[in-house]
């Protein structure tokens, strides 16, 4: 493998067509595509400043580095990627990739980041800004992770999350196959639209959780004293470790609760109409 260390780069595609390169304590200055079209390529204590720097590699390995917000969009159409222990102010980050792992990795400004990926896996990672963080992304794993940002997880499939700290309006919509695990999940509108979604001992906050769900399973998670109007037109077996404030005409299953405050059925319910309800108190 080749090295470059200590080294200075800018203007267009310097490194272009590069493969099995290592680069050390390099700086990649104001331009665009430093390392496009590139293979086994390894980065270690370097920072990126000019956009787009990694455009259509294969294989690449990021540690310990920075990308300043020059380095706008700057991971797309990639795959076989691992980043650890890197500082990412850039926006934009990671389009249209497949096989990624990030692992200590920090995102301020993760807006609009990780759209149409798959086969994703994260520990340790944080995120803030994050608006539309994961659109239309497949074959997540996470374990440790924190968000600051609304609409994320709209339209993804087959998600595992544990230890997650989400703090996200919108989150989840039109998802199918997910699990959520010992996680905090706050903001309104929670899941609305999902297939398939499972939470287990997580705890739950804001106005209108988890309405127009097929296939909505809770096991041991607890409600927020703002999660009024829940369950609306959903299919759902719940088992909630707390009180709810209001549920409102879920279409089927069964929902049990410590207690339960109002309980709306009108006659806007959708057939079966059968969700059986029950209390503690």
């Amino acid at each position: 493998m080749e090295l470059i260390k200590n080294e200075e780069f800018g203007g267009e595609r310097p490194l272009f067509g590069s493969h099995d390169l290592r680069l050390e304590n390099v700086t990649v200055h104001a331009g665009e595509s430093a390392i496009k079209n590139c293979r086994d390529i390894e980065a270690v204590n370097c920072r990126f400043e000019g956009k787009y720097p990694f455009w259509h590699v294969d294989g690449f390995r990021i540690d310990k580095c920075e990308f300043t917000p020059g380095a706008r969009a700057a991971l797309w159409y990639s795959r076989g990627l691992v980043m650890t222990d890197t500082q990412v102010d850039a926006p934009k980050m990671f389009r249209e990739m497949h096989s990624l792992e990030l692992e200590r990795v920090n995102i301020p400004d993760a807006q609009e980041t990780l759209w149409h990926c798959s086969d994703i896996k994260l520990h340790d990672v944080t995120t803030a800004n994050a608006d539309y963080i994961f659109m239309h992304c497949s074959d997540i794993r996470i374990d440790g992770y924190r968000q600051d940002g609304n609409y994320s997880f709209q339209y993804c499939k087959n998600v595992e999350i544990r230890n997650a700290v989400i703090n996200s309006k919108d989150a989840f919509w039109n998802t199918e196959d997910v699990t959520i695990y010992d996680s905090e999940l706050t903001g309104e509108y929670l899941g609305w639209h999902s297939r398939n979604l499972r939470l287990v001992r997580c705890h739950i906050s804001g106005t209108q959780p988890l309405c127009y769900c097929h296939n909505l399973v809770l096991e041991d998670c607890t409600f927020a004293d703002d999660c009024d109007r829940a369950f609306e037109d959903s299919d759902v077996n719940a088992r909630v470790n707390s009180h709810i404030v209001s549920i409102v005409n879920p279409r089927s299953g069964e929902i049990h609760c410590k207690s339960v405050g109002d309980i709306h059925l009108d006659e806007f319910i959708k057939e079966p109409a059968d969700c059986r309800i029950e209390s503690d108190l």
